[in-house]
């Protein structure tokens, strides 16, 4: 039982709706907090009534709350929470049917690729791997099969810009759904809805929870016909999200805009010390003006986001510097308040074939930073020694 968009605080500033948006209060009790209604099932007073609760996996009050907030933030009709970022892909492209093609961006998460590649392919749903930022490529891509392009933007781990609007557009004039992982930027940044995509979803276990605590999805949708068609694929599959996670979600959601503020200065305070530095020979962040994308980034979201990837230069064992770091952690995921360093080749793209990953990037020296909000001098006196202690 997906949760609907109130609308009930459009009025506020973003950052006020992130406490007070959806139906995130008890009226019950007056709780400031939804409570977290620990239960699997409910109370009926006879049989085939019209009722609001009936079990757990259809619609739970916290999760509820959860789902009524994260539609309103990103504008949608309806909310749905997941039991992980990958559940919500799967649901999403559960939507696609045998014979259906989907295309993605060369540089996709390899959670999402690995989905695709080995159990989607068993149902007969295919992908094609296309270059989003070329949008004569998208639309020259397109064929009778294709039913949906699903996008990031930036793109994991490289970082790459593709204009949401326009790739939408292309969608919408070939009758394919326009989907977007939203999870790098989350609606505090860009809100793809608004730019014409009929989906967005996150990896919610990342900025929206924000405290690496919880691991969690969300997916939010613009039409009714598409929000009924979640709904029945979210209860008949089961993957959704319990009641204490969705209320840790909630939780987190309050302080998302304090966070992604210090965030992204800590990010641009080490983007800028990491390309003045002859140790790094490339760094992927968009929020250089002379990166490929800036200039879209720049319109249609309201900052360059957090993430970063980086390459050092000859002369640097990368090895070293992953084994060398101290107080920031060698992990998967990201947009925790911890500051993390990930491989991207060994750990969130080694799904993806190795001959793919060379060819589009993802090399084996390639190092991606989760900017944390802890003091930014500590941080880069963390990667700074850790950049040292990798020279040869």
């Amino acid at each position: 039982m997906a949760q609907e968009s109130t609308d009930t605080n459009l009025g506020l500033g973003f950052e006020s709706r992130l406490i007070h948006a959806g139906t995130t209060t008890d009226p019950a009790t007056g709780s400031v907090n939804v409570p977290i209604y620990q239960t699997s099932t409910y109370r009926q007073d006879h049989i085939r009534g019209d009722v609001t609760w009936e079990y757990s996996r259809t619609g739970n009050p916290t999760r509820a709350a959860l789902e009524s907030l994260i539609a309103d933030l990103e504008g949608g009709i309806a909310g749905f929470a997941f039991a992980s970022g990958m559940a919500a892909i799967t649901a999403v492209l559960s939507l696609l049917h045998v014979g259906d093609e989907v295309i993605i961006p060369t540089n996709v998460y390899g959670g999402t690729y690995r989905v695709l590649d080995k159990v989607f392919n068993h149902f007969g749903i295919t992908y094609r791997v296309v270059d989003t930022t070329d949008l004569d490529a998208v639309e020259a891509a397109i064929g009778p099969a294709t039913k949906a392009a699903l996008i990031e933007s930036p793109a994991n781990p490289l970082m790459t810009v593709t204009d949401l609007a326009a790739v939408s557009e292309i969608a919408h004039r070939h009758g394919l759904l326009s989907i977007v992982d939203n999870t790098f930027m989350t609606p505090y940044l860009q809100r793809p809805l608004e730019l014409g995509a009929d989906i967005v979803l996150h990896s919610a276990t990342k900025y929206l929870g924000g405290h690496s605590d919880v691991v969690a999805g969300l997916v939010v949708v613009r039409s009714d016909e598409l929000a009924q068609q979640l709904a029945f694929i979210q209860n008949s599959t089961g993957g959704v999200l319990g009641p204490l996670d969705s209320f840790l979600l909630v939780r987190g959601i309050k302080t998302l805009g304090v966070r992604m503020d210090r965030h992204q200065e800590n990010a641009r305070y080490l983007a800028e010390f990491l390309r003045a530095i002859p140790a790094v020979a490339r760094i992927y962040w968009p929020g250089f003006e002379d990166f490929p994308g800036y200039e879209i980034n720049r319109h249609q979201a309201s900052g360059p986001g957090v993430m970063m990837s980086f390459e050092l230069a000859s002369g640097y064992d990368a090895p070293t510097f992953f084994r060398s770091t101290r107080m920031v952690a060698l992990a998967e995921s990201l947009g925790g308040v911890e500051s993390l360093v990930c491989h991207p080749a060994s750990m969130t793209h080694a799904a993806i074939p190795k001959e793919e990953r060379d060819r589009v990037g993802i090399t084996e020296g390639l190092i991606r930073l989760s900017t944390g909000i802890e003091d930014k001098e500590d941080i880069l006196a963390d990667i700074e020694q850790a950049i040292e202690a990798a020279r040869i």
